[in-house]
């Protein structure tokens, strides 16, 4: 089994591409941060975090998110 980064780095990058996955679908789909936040029962905040890759956005969160954007959760995560 390979080893496991020790920094932080690995995780802010996959945080990073998630959000940058989040909101080019969102501007696929012509929606504002605003719709997509009211819309998914998140703070304005929350969603402009996971946009940034700052956080740790919950499951919950982003199955909210995967549902108003009608995709799957597991195409906002793949790498």
């Amino acid at each position: 089994m390979p080893a496991l980064p020790d920094d932080d780095d690995w995780l802010n990058e996959r945080r990073r591409a998630l959000g940058e996955r989040i909101r080019a679908e969102r501007l696929h789909q012509n929606l504002t941060q605003e719709r997509l936040h009211l819309a998914a029962g998140i703070s304005r905040d929350t969603l402009q975090a996971i946009e940034a890759g700052r956080g740790n956005p919950t499951i919950t969160k982003l199955l909210r998110i995967a549902r108003v954007l009608d995709v799957p959760l597991a195409r906002l995560l793949e790498e």
